[in-house]
């Protein structure tokens, strides 16, 4: 008898492993952050249950390198063996609308960026014809990227400390390779399963060249920490779609 009851136990444990499985608790969410940032860019993000949340680590981009190629240096670091999703904040929307046509994930979310070359604003395009970055010095475009921050982006106060830090510990070299890839980023078309969400005060990627599914009103190119409660049932309303 005590058998019977063991295997019955034994039957029941792996029937929920499995029922686990299927009802997507296994399913990887992989975070990309933006350039000036880093893991902490996704403190406040909140996950429906049945998904868990991975932070992809950036390379040091090579010099002149593309976003293209970037982009699958990071392939090492998703198991594509099971369903996941891909999100992605400013630079890190951009990388995973590279990998988004090739590794099928089941959605690519984009939160504060551009799916196309065509979606960034002005300047990009005059600094691709004139590559000014590439002759400024490293640590100038770090000084900068940390003079505008609180210029270009407001919303920053609200979390003042977090933002500063980020972009204090982040490398002026890599800040000066994702720059340049950035602007001579080629990109033309993009995947159907991405899913665009910008805020229309976003002062980094205007909202006026963004073909967006979701508008944040008010939010800012930083909403990701800063709207939190907002961004965070768009999320689970388009994981439930």
């Amino acid at each position: 008898m005590l058998k019977y009851i063991l295997l019955s136990f034994l039957f029941l444990a792996q029937f929920s492993v499995t029922w686990n499985k299927t009802a997507g608790q296994d399913t990887h969410i992989y975070l990309f952050h933006g350039q000036g940032s880093d893991h902490r860019l996704f403190k406040n993000l909140v996950v429906p249950p049945g998904y868990d949340t991975v932070h992809i680590s950036y390379p040091m981009p090579e010099k002149r390198e593309d976003m293209h190629s970037y982009a699958f240096r990071i392939l090492s670091q998703i198991d594509t063996t099971e369903p996941f999703i891909l999100l992605g904040v400013s630079l890190g929307g951009m990388i995973c609308t590279e990998l988004s046509d090739t590794l099928s994930p089941v959605r690519t979310i984009l939160i504060s960026s551009a799916k196309t070359g065509s979606e960034l604003p002005g300047r990009y395009t005059f600094m691709k014809t004139f590559p000014v970055d590439r002759i400024v010095p490293k640590g100038l475009i770090k000084a900068g990227g940390r003079l505008l921050q609180g210029i270009v982006e407001p919303d920053r106060k609200y979390d003042k400390e977090t933002f500063k830090s980020m972009l204090k510990e982040k490398d002026p070299l890599f800040l000066k390779r994702t720059a340049d890839m950035i602007i001579h980023w080629e990109r033309t078309t993009c995947s159907r399963q991405i899913v665009h969400i910008h805020g229309n005060k976003d002062h980094t990627i205007p909202v006026k060249n963004v073909k967006a599914d979701y508008i944040v009103d008010g939010g800012s190119h930083m909403m990701i920490i800063t709207r939190a409660d907002e961004i965070n049932e768009l999320i689970g309303n388009i994981l439930s779609e």
